[in-house]
């Protein structure tokens, strides 16, 4: 038997530089029903991004509707922008069976658990020492030394948030890791929370008995 199930929104949080990104990256290219969340923006849009695929730009004025309307999963306020993921789209997804990743912080991800824990999966990764995450984020020559050090502060932060998720993995190897994240993304959709028309099966199957 197979049933229709509801989609799973699958959390994946990290220090910056802990291999969240590139996690993100390999599920999308190799899962079919697997979409990214894309944020709600008031930031001006930047050369090269597209509205509706990197963001859904949108302006103040939208935003506090919105947000007052109660038609915001999640929000928060970054460098004098805010930034957010939009409810219907969400409910959209979730309602036709599609999976949704969240690429967010622990404040994102403790909002979306007061609306909907029963949808949500969340994995937190870590990296196998301070030392590696530092040569990470060094080697990436994306940030000067002022950007890394805010960076490994922030670091600590977020690890201390590392028991609020379903999920914690150490990220030595990222294929492996990649790997372990599908297994549970796997094992999730397989939840009997998440098979819709299975109670009905079930009482099918004891009627089956009963005419025996």
């Amino acid at each position: 038997m197979k049933f229709n199930r509801r989609g799973i929104m699958l959390v994946i949080a990290s220090p910056s530089g802990a291999g969240k990104s590139s996690i993100t990256k390999n599920l999308l290219k190799a899962e079919d029903n697997l979409s990214l969340s894309v944020s709600l923006t008031t930031r001006k849009m930047r050369k090269g991004e597209i509205d509706g695929k990197d963001y859904h730009f949108c302006t103040i004025e939208h935003f506090e509707e919105l947000r007052k309307k109660g038609q915001l999963l999640e929000w928060a306020k970054v460098h004098d922008n805010y930034y957010a993921t939009p409810k219907a789209q969400i409910d959209e997804l979730i309602e036709a069976g599609k999976d949704v990743i969240f690429d967010i912080d622990y404040q994102g991800t403790q909002q979306l658990y007061e609306k909907c824990r029963a949808d949500m999966v969340t994995v937190f990764i870590l990296p196998p020492s301070i030392k590696e995450l530092h040569s990470r984020l060094k080697k990436r020559a994306l940030d000067s030394d002022i950007v890394i050090e805010r960076r490994l502060k922030n670091a600590r932060i977020e690890i201390e948030h590392w028991a609020e998720y379903d999920f914690v993995l150490i990220n030595e190897d990222l294929e492996k890791t990649t790997n372990d994240v599908k297994i549970i993304l796997d094992g999730a959709r397989l939840a009997r929370i998440r098979q819709r028309g299975l109670a009905d099966f079930i009482k099918e199957l004891q009627s089956e008995i009963d005419e025996i």
